[in-house]
């Protein structure tokens, strides 16, 4: 059998029981306009009928890796380990991705050597497939630390296409066992932002993204309000995990940063219908720090009123949240989305 010549991107597909997902997801990166790519599929430990799916793909590109169960950052770490390609792009298997994600990824990164971390615009999708008329549209570029630490404009696991090298230069290895982290495998949860973090602090390569929603975030929140608090919990420890590094910089914007990620958390538990958390974690937010306030004003009222909104009955919420999501799906950036 020929050997596949060297891929110029390798995209890792981390796995656990998402036999659901993973169909519309490996054919979203098949189906790219950018050809030259390996496909790195890595078993964290599934016991569903996600590997049999996987097995009716035979592009010879698709490479599968399995192993005991170690959360994402493991699976991540040990599709990095194995890639051949100088650019890794990741891609959680419940998400997927437009067609010219990676076409318009490599461009980005070949014009731009200073960049280490290319990222894009985001739209959300539901549980079947169905665009939702919002998404992240972050900031694109002049990206400084403040806007990692506080606002992540990377956005989600799915997004970034990140050079190799960078990921060499901030690797640790284990001498004994020969593995390589990338990810803290400590976390299971923030493991994204804690890599971020620590390449802003530690490194010279620069973020910048693309405005072309160029991936699909799947939003499920089910049974997701009884964890939030877990969430935040695990996004503090992030943040710690790098706070010695620079402390003036991280005493100055992590009570800025706490307030956000608050803020972020209270709209997830209004999707998942848990009014009085989501007012208990806004009313937190601007306790913690007022400056969201002014800072985005917009948005942060909008948090705050979707959750005094929710204690509604939830048929009347969800009407009205059917009015504004068709008021902004006339709004948002429109792709040409026939794959969705």
């Amino acid at each position: 059998m020929n050997k596949l010549p060297l891929p110029i991107v390798s995209v890792i597909i981390p796995m656990f029981n998402v036999e659901k997902y993973i169909e519309k997801c490996i054919i979203s990166v098949l189906g790219q306009t950018f050809k030259n790519f390996e496909v790195i599929c890595v078993d964290d430990g599934c016991s569903d009928n996600t590997l049999n799916i996987l097995k009716q793909f035979t592009d010879p590109r698709i490479k599968l890796i399995q192993q005991q169960n170690r959360g994402l950052a493991g699976a991540r770490n040990t599709g990095i380990q194995a890639a051949r390609g100088i650019f890794i792009a990741l891609l959680d298997s419940d998400d997927c991705w437009a067609s010219q994600k990676l076409t318009e990824h490599v461009a980005h990164l070949n014009n731009n050597p200073q960049v280490g971390v290319s990222y894009c615009a985001s739209l959300f999708i539901d549980e079947n497939n169905n665009i939702m008329g919002t998404g992240q549209f972050p900031k694109l570029t002049q990206i400084n630390f403040r806007d990692i630490l506080c606002r992540n404009p990377i956005g989600n696991g799915s997004a970034a296409v990140i050079r190799r090298r960078l990921l060499t230069d901030i690797s640790t290895t284990d001498r004994e066992q020969g593995r390589k982290y990338y990810f803290d495998e400590t976390l299971r949860q923030s493991e994204d932002i804690e890599l971020w973090i620590r390449i802003a602090l530690t490194s010279k390569w620069k973020f910048e993204g693309i405005p072309t929603p160029l991936t699909y975030y799947r939003i499920n929140d089910g049974g997701l309000s009884a964890n939030l608090n877990k969430q935040f919990a695990s996004w503090t420890l992030a943040m710690s995990k790098n706070e010695q590094t620079n402390t003036q910089i991280f005493k100055q914007l992590l009570p800025l940063a706490r307030a956000y990620q608050l803020r972020y958390l209270a709209r997830r538990a209004i999707r998942s219908g848990n009014s009085y958390q989501a007012i208990t974690l806004i009313h937190r937010a601007l306790f913690e720090q007022p400056r969201i306030l002014f800072e985005e004003p917009k948005r942060t009222i909008a948090t705050y009123a979707c959750a005094l909104l929710s204690l509604l009955p939830r048929s009347v919420y969800n009407s009205l949240e059917s009015l504004a999501m068709k008021w902004l799906r006339q709004r948002t950036y429109a792709l040409d989305i026939k794959e969705i």
